[in-house]
């Protein structure tokens, strides 16, 4: 995901607020969603950040037609700023169309233990298991005590090349630089996408290992690829791209992760759907043939 710290419209706020208590123009809701579990514990989901360009309850239509049963919303979808009576509307809406939260982000943290308080707050009321982050380094601190307090994981999210070098969280290594004496539920949402990217600025990045660095400290993930030349997203096993799949969830595999994986798919924002239909397709056919 590009842009950790997004900020939502007050017009794309109330709209959104709308769709959730008002039902929104889509009204059919009765689709069966296909179980999406990869085997393994592992589960399969969406970063609904692929759906940016749709408002909520467009977006839970299209990932409920992916057969899709998990994700991790940015906040377009379920702004942190919601009242309680505007997430219950929200919550309703996606156990409508099947859709589970288990995410949330990318969000950035700093020291204000406050401002922090109220993000695992939001965390806590709409049920989600980490929070893919961006954090300062002077916030570890506070997070140490809120994943304690919460037993929400804090997800830190690498972002590759970003402006004229690389994300300061761009690698396993320094993220567990960092947290290494940290509260165990401060790891990683590692990005197979922007790990790729890396190699754009001289970093080449394998994604399967990094998983195996982080360890159990790995807690979501958003699984993409990319073309570097065109610098492009692209569906899982094109030529043009460098993912591969069955390497990472083998590599999953070996450090024990029971949890969601999120496709996350930048390209073509107007109609992702296609492209999402394959990269799907994909990755249930590569954990099928690993016997998952």
């Amino acid at each position: 995901m590009t842009d950790p710290n997004r900020t939502l419209s007050r017009r794309s706020f109330l709209k959104t607020s709308a769709l959730a208590v008002g039902g929104g123009v889509l009204t059919t809701r009765s689709a069966p969603a296909v179980e999406a579990d990869l085997g393994g514990g592992i589960s399969l989901g969406v970063q609904s950040y692929t759906f940016r360009n749709f408002d909520l309850e467009p977006a839970l239509k299209r990932i409920q037609e992916l057969g899709l049963k998990k994700a991790e919303f940015y906040s377009k979808h379920i702004p942190p700023g919601s009242s309680p009576d505007q997430l219950k509307e929200i919550l309703k809406l996606c156990k409508d169309y099947d859709v589970t939260p288990v995410g949330f982000g990318v969000h950035g943290f700093g020291k204000d233990h406050d401002a922090n308080k109220k993000v695992f707050e939001f965390g806590k009321a709409v049920g989600l298991k980490y929070l893919s982050a961006d954090p300062s380094p002077d916030s570890f601190d506070s997070l140490d005590k809120l994943c304690e307090e919460y037993q929400i994981a804090i997800a830190i999210h690498p972002h590759g090349p970003a402006g004229k070098g690389l994300h300061r969280w761009y690698s396993a290594e320094v993220i567990l630089k960092a947290v290494k004496d940290h509260h165990k539920l401060i790891g990683s949402c590692l990005d197979t996408g922007h790990l790729i990217r890396a190699a754009q600025l001289g970093e080449k990045l394998d994604p399967a290992d990094q998983v195996r660095q982080m360890g159990d400290r790995n807690f979501g993930m958003h699984l993409k690829d990319h073309d570097n030349k065109r610098k492009t997203d692209v569906v899982f096993g094109s030529p043009e791209g460098a993912l591969d799949v069955a390497a990472v969830l083998k590599a999953l595999g070996e450090v024990k992760f029971k949890g969601g994986i999120c496709i996350e798919y930048e390209a073509n924002p107007a109609d992702p759907s296609p492209d999402m239909k394959e990269c799907v397709a994909y990755t249930r056919k590569v954990a099928k043939g690993l016997g998952r």
